[in-house]
Order: C-alpha cells, then sequence, then structure tokens
C-alpha cells in the first residue's frame, strides 16, 4: 500500500498508511474561492483530515506554483497535479482542496469521485478579483486585464465545475456559512441514501 503526507490540525505530521473506511470531501472551484480556507474549517468541523494538493505540489517541488509556472510551464505542473491527485485519491476520511484547473483534466476528477463527495465553491469575477488582488502566487493572473482573463477562465472551466455533486457560491457567505451549507448536503445524501436502503 502506498504512503502519504497527512494532515492534522493543519500542519503536516508526518507519514502514515491509511486504509480506506470513509468518503473524501474534494472542494474544487476558481482561485479565490476559498477552497484552503473552507477546506481547513471543514476538516476541524468534521474531525477529518486536510490536504491542499497545490500545497503538496510546493512542498514536494520546493517551490512556489507560481515560480513552477515559470520555470517550467502550465503543462508540467498540471503533470505533477494529476500525480498528486491519483494519490490523495486512494486516501480516506479526508477534506482535499484541489488546485482550480485540477478540473480540467478528466481522469483527476475520475480518480477523485471514486471515493468522493465533490464540492465545487464559486464566486463572482468580481469578488474572485478583489479576493486574488495583490497575489502573487496567481501565475495564470499575471495579465494587465486580470477581471477579463478571470471571466474568460470560469467561461472555459464551467462546464468541468458544474460536475460537482454539489456548489455553493461564496461570494457573500462567511467561511462558517459555507462550512454549514457543505454539512447540510452531506447530511441530506446521507440521509436519502439510508432511505434506500
Amino acid at each position: 500500500m502506498m504512503v502519504f503526507i497527512k494532515k492534522q490540525s493543519h500542519k503536516v505530521v508526518g507519514i502514515q498508511r491509511l486504509s480506506k473506511k470513509n468518503m473524501n470531501i474534494v472542494l474544487t472551484g476558481f482561485m479565490g474561492t476559498g477552497k484552503s480556507k473552507i477546506g481547513e474549517r471543514l476538516a476541524t468541523e468534521l474531525r477529518m483530515g486536510y490536504l491542499d494538493t497545490d500545497e503538496l505540489i510546493e512542498k514536494r517541488e520546493k517551490k512556489s506554483i507560481s515560480a513552477i509556472f515559470k520555470k517550467r510551464g502550465e503543462e508540467y505542473f498540471r503533470r505533477l497535479e494529476t500525480k498528486v491527485v491519483k494519490e490523495v485519491a486512494l486516501l480516506d476520511n479526508s477534506v482535499i482542496s484541489t488546485g482550480g484547473g485540477a478540473v480540467l483534466r478528466g481522469e483527476n476528477m475520475r480518480m477523485l469521485k471514486k471515493n468522493a463527495f465533490i464540492v465545487c465553491l464559486f464566486a463572482s469575477p468580481e469578488v474572485i478579483l478583489k479576493r486574488t488582488k495583490g497575489d502573487d502566487n496567481r501565475p495564470l493572473l499575471g495579465v494587465n486585464n486580470q477581471k477579463k482573463r478571470i471571466e474568460k477562465l470560469l467561461a472555459i472551466r464551467k462546464p468541468y465545475y458544474e460536475k460537482a455533486d454539489f456548489s455553493v457560491d461564496t461570494s457573500t457567505l462567511s467561511s462558517e456559512e459555507v462550512v454549514g451549507k457543505i454539512v447540510k448536503s452531506l447530511e441530506k445524501k446521507k440521509s436519502i441514501s439510508q432511505s434506500r436502503k
């Protein structure tokens, strides 16, 4: 069995062997929608492990996402991302935050969906622009007209994001409110599942 880095209390504490017992929760969505912050809160609320695929990539490469894009290009980054997704998809009882473009490769979502409830977080272009402004670790926004770039990328990714099991607009909600909506959706899913047995 493969070994993985597991995060507890939001810190990497070492390597552990994990066995499949409980389904994962995967957070996907565009940059600036709150995946990392909400992922950590959700994991705490549900007493689950927490991992961020971008953080794992940065740790392994010993470079920021922005530096990886600049030195090796997006295609290289996407290959790394798929490799990490393949590993975390085999975990259980974990909240997994993915990079905003992870959905673009069908194999990534197929692997994650095998043992996960997929949640897409979204927000308006204006809110995303405000949240990402001044963040140098957003290589895809290294252009003059960032709002136009956000709108273009959102349009391209929309069909992929819509394949999620549940979606939440985080534009006007606090992290606690978003976590509450996700938890209610999970409870509803569990209730429906039990009634079919």
